[in-house]
Parts: structure tokens; sequence; C-alpha cells
């Protein structure tokens, strides 16, 4: 019988056993590993959690759980906090069964009216939907040289990164302190520009230092400047381009141009085959920008429970609630917006 429990990750056994689970499961991703969600958690004052499915002494599964709290958004339940993977992951439908319904008792106990997961499966059961309209996934392949990555972009965007390639950027490439200062004043910037809050420094503090040589920050400098920066991580063959964007100069440089051609080259090196650009809500620009790279966009679902009588927690900045208040942040000088925003931010998840 599979009995469904809290893994104990300070166990190194257990860790390593939950750890090659995740890596040999054809649908893990870095979102369902326990460095992950101890790292996003403690870079935003969350809890984090993981439930393990067993029997006979054997893992059969995994769901990792962030308890996010916000005066503003509400509690949930998500799994994988702050990240766009995450969700049931199973050998069989008993165990995923088994993860699901405990993750329900788990809410119940936080009184969390929502569990969200980001990934998997439809889930049977009262409480449950699921949705697959909304968000779509990008992943290629990496080309085997520059050459081959140029021809594996359409014709117009390929000028673009041509004329990109052209200009007199400075790449850079680190982990350390001055490096992830450098990309918070760029993505901070970037997301100010779009109307949301940006996360705390020490999210991004964290997921570089738990996942050492596998995460780094690519930055971009013109004239001595940094105008564009992304921080990826690196797993399985797969480089995830994650927190990234450009200051208002970008545009008009083709500094993201640059930017994402540099990480496919850095990451062929670091002997990824594989290209994720992430997840983009359908019919948006971020989407279409992707697609013009080449990229197919593929549905995500993901399963959500409300409690009875609970409205489920919609945080998107694609809610029309939301709409005067993006105005209003885009007004704001980015050094109060880079203060007051990780308040905010830390209770997305």
């Amino acid at each position: 019988m599979t009995g469904v429990r809290r893994a104990d990750l300070a166990d190194p056994a257990e860790r390593a056993a939950i750890e090659a689970f995740v890596a040999a499961h054809p649908q893990g991703t870095p979102f369902h590993l326990p460095v992950w969600g101890e790292a996003t958690a403690a870079g935003c004052g969350q809890a984090f959690r993981m439930l393990v499915a067993e029997a006979g002494g054997e893992l059969l599964g995994i769901v990792p759980l962030t308890h996010v709290r916000s005066p503003l958004f509400g509690a949930a339940l998500v799994s994988t906090g702050f990240g766009v993977g995450g969700g049931v992951l199973a050998s069989d439908l008993a165990a995923g069964e088994a993860l699901a319904a405990e993750a329900v008792e788990v809410a119940r106990a936080l009184q969390c009216p929502t569990i969200e997961m980001r990934g998997g499966v439809p889930i049977e059961g009262a409480g449950w939907t699921w949705d697959d309209t909304r968000y779509v996934g990008f992943v290629r392949p990496l080309a085997a040289d520059d050459d081959a990555e140029l021809l594996a972009i359409p014709r117009k965007q390929r000028a673009d990164v041509r004329k990109a390639l052209a200009e007199p950027f400075e790449i850079a490439i680190g982990r350390d302190r001055a490096a992830l200062a450098e990309h918070f004043r760029v993505y901070g910037t970037s997301v100010r520009n779009l109307g949301t809050p940006v996360f705390p420094k020490a999210l991004f503090e964290q997921v570089i230092a738990r996942f050492g040589e596998d995460a780094d920050v690519l930055t971009v400098r013109h004239g001595g400047q940094a105008v564009a920066s992304v921080l990826s991580v690196y797993w399985r063959g797969t480089v995830y381009p994650y927190w990234g964007g450009g200051t208002t100069a970008a545009r008009g440089l083709r500094a993201n141009e640059r930017m994402y051609f540099e990480l496919m080259r850095h990451a062929r090196g670091k002997g990824c085959t594989a290209f994720d650009f992430g997840r983009s809500k359908v019919g948006t620009g971020p989407a279409a920008y992707k697609k013009n790279w080449g990229f197919v966009g593929e549905p995500l679902g993901y399963p959500t429970w409300t409690a009875d009588g609970a409205a489920p927690r919609d945080a998107s900045p694609l809610n029309p609630k939301y709409r005067m208040k993006i105005a209003a942040w885009q007004k704001l000088p980015v050094a109060v917006a880079n203060r007051i925003g990780p308040f905010i931010a830390k209770g997305l998840g």
C-alpha cells in the first residue's frame, strides 16, 4: 500500500534518493528539486516542505510545497513556489493520487484556501480544476555551433541578432556579489517598466548560492553600463534563462538579442543541448518574442484546488483589477520601486 509522509531533507540519503528520482523522471524539472524550494523559500521568507510517496521502501513520487503568505494576495500552497514548473511527480497513478490527497490535508491544516500545482497531470477529486489554456512553454534544442544557431532563428529575428553581434558589447558571466548587484539593477528596472514589483535580492542570492556552478548571471554591458542581464539555471542538459530583462536602452541597442544568443553559446560550452525559454501567457508580447526566435509554444497545464466557498487566488498582472496599480507602478522611480517591490513580490509565489 502506498504511504505518504513529509520528506526528511536533512537526511543525506533521503535527499539523494529524491534528487535521483527527479533526475530520472521524464517530467522532472529543477523546480522539483529540494534545493529550489529551499532557496526560494529562504529568499522570500516563506515555508517549504516536500511530501514523498512510497511503498515497500521504494520511492514512488514527490511533491514540493511552498506555503506562500501575502497580505495582498492571500495564502496558497504552491508547487513549486516562484517556479514555472513543479506539481506532483510520480511513477504511478496511485502514488500521484495519494500525494494530491495529502497536499489537500496540508492545505487545510495551514488554512490555505488554494493549492496551485505548476505542472503535472489533471487531478481528480472535489475542488480540483485543470487549466491548459493560459500558459505556453517554449523549449527547443540548441544547435551545434554559432552558425547553426543563427540559421535556427527565423530570418527577421536573425537579422536583429546579427546586428547585435556587431555591436561592441561587453559580456560578463559571474556568480559573485558584484554580478548579482548588477543583475538586480537591470532586472529591477525591467520589471518596473512592465509595472510589476521586483523580487527580493535575497531570492537571487539564494538560488546562486545553493545551485553552485549550476547557476550564474550573464550581463551585457554597453559603454561600461549594464543594459541587459539574466540569471540562469543549468540542469539535466538544459539551460533555463529564468530572471532576465533589460533597461530602457536595451531595446534600441538590441541588447536582449545579444544576451540570449550569448547565453546559448555559453550553455553549449557547459554541455547543454536544450534551451528552455520559459513560459508566457497566451497572446502576450513575450510569447510572440519567443516565437520570433523559432520556438514553438506548447500548452502548459496546471491543476488547482480551491476549498469550498473560497475564491481562487489570482495574482496575475493580466487581471483587470490590477490595471491601474500597474500603470501607477510604471511611473515610480526605479530606486523607489526596487525598495518597495520586494515586500510585495515575495508574496506572489
